[in-house]
């Protein structure tokens, strides 16, 4: 049985991950849980799975949950960053759930690794920010890094026990999100609403806005490169609209490999926690005759153009991509707050990038600095732009 750390219980992976463990009680158990401001639903998740330490995101909030517990309920509640190492550390976890949004991530997840953890990792912003550093820490601890995210579990299927040196290149798919077929004219009158419908997936909201302009894509691209040691020229992208082809690989013979199957992340999160084994789930399985046609298009990017910012970042390195990360969520949630169009998005972030003087091969405290100068100068930015 496998004792599992969930970092980002209360959010769409989190709840996932739950729900897969929930199904498989004979494999799993919850040994602990960090969420960030929810406090009923993590209450609910404690009743239930009963681990045995939590994180939240601030004292305040670590007070309400103690008060919404009841005095029977024996669970150790740690608050703050702090917190959130803490939990990630757990002596008795076999493996951790990275599942928090964004580059709070980050330093989470590198406390679990230096604990000896495997890392279920579900948190692209980690590899983006720190992808060098992350990869060195993993391979001196002995730790693996599996990947959640559905385009690269289907690339860490396609490459088991495949020789690396007959790997021509990677393909990852992307859907196109809401806004495929519009106009450049079109995406300037686009609302919140319309930005959050996704047609295939149901994300957290920042996913489901990067997904729409692309940013998600060329995220998964630099994070591609650190979890398979490739340069960013062997990283392709093709927008497939049905999302059944999750990615795939060309070899140097020409011959291709894909993972397919339904848009649900409850399957890769199951084989990361299972992995190297597979475990029976109640899914419907693939139809390919219902489906009926497969397309596979080039993307535009200069209608998408965020999607061609993160190849510049990747291919420059150091720090640029941690800078075009901060730049792109804190422009992110100003969108989602109506304080700027979408079309905006590109825009801030590209003044960002051109402002940063890349540090190569940057410490730690370089990513850390990089990322909160790069906070700083877009909430200066969008300042501007809106009054």
């Amino acid at each position: 049985m496998k004792k599992i750390t969930i970092l980002g219980s209360t959010g769409s992976i989190g709840i996932s991950a739950l729900d897969v463990i929930e199904k498989n009680q004979q494999c799993f158990q919850v040994v602990a849980l960090a969420a960030g401001k929810n406090i009923n639903l993590l209450k609910k998740q404690i009743e239930k799975f009963k681990p045995k330490v939590v994180a939240v995101s601030s004292k305040d909030s670590a007070l309400k949950l103690r008060e919404a517990l009841t005095a029977k309920t024996k669970v150790k509640i740690f608050y703050d960053e702090e917190g959130l190492k803490e939990i990630a550390s757990f002596p008795s976890a076999d493996i951790v759930v990275s599942a928090i949004s964004g580059s709070a991530g980050l330093m989470p997840t590198l406390a679990a690794i230096e604990a000896g953890k495997d890392i279920a990792l579900a948190n692209k912003e980690t590899m983006v920010m720190a992808g060098e550093i992350v990869t060195k820490r993993a391979k001196k601890k002995g730790v693996r890094i599996i990947p959640v995210d559905s385009e690269h579990s289907a690339i860490f299927q396609c490459l088991e026990g495949r020789k690396r040196e007959n790997l021509r290149r990677i393909i990852l798919t992307a859907s196109g999100g809401p806004f495929l077929n519009f106009t450049r004219n079109e995406l300037k009158k686009v609302s919140l609403s319309q930005t959050l419908q996704h047609p295939n997936w149901k994300m957290g909201k920042k996913i489901t806005v990067d997904s729409a302009s692309l940013m998600n894509k060329g995220l998964e691209v630099i994070e591609a490169k650190w979890l398979f040691n490739l340069d960013i020229s062997d990283i392709d992208v093709l927008i497939h609209p049905q999302s059944i082809v999750h990615s795939m690989i060309e070899f140097i013979d020409g011959a291709f490999l894909a993972q397919m199957g339904i848009p649900d992340m409850k399957i890769p999160i199951a084989y990361a926690l299972t992995y190297p084994e597979r475990i029976i789930n109640d899914l419907p399985s693939l139809d390919l005759v219902k489906i009926g046609k497969l397309e596979f298009l080039k993307p535009d990017i200069k209608k998408f153009s965020c999607l061609a910012l993160a190849y510049a970042a990747g291919l420059c390195g150091g720090t640029a991509p941690v800078v075009l990360n901060a730049a792109d969520e804190v422009a992110v949630s100003a969108f989602i707050e109506k304080k700027i169009r979408f079309i905006d998005l590109p825009k801030i972030i590209e003044k960002i990038l051109v402002l940063h003087d890349s540090i190569n091969n940057p410490s730690l405290d370089d990513i850390l600095q990089a990322d909160l100068w790069a906070r700083i100068e877009t909430k200066e930015i969008i300042e501007r732009i809106i009054t």
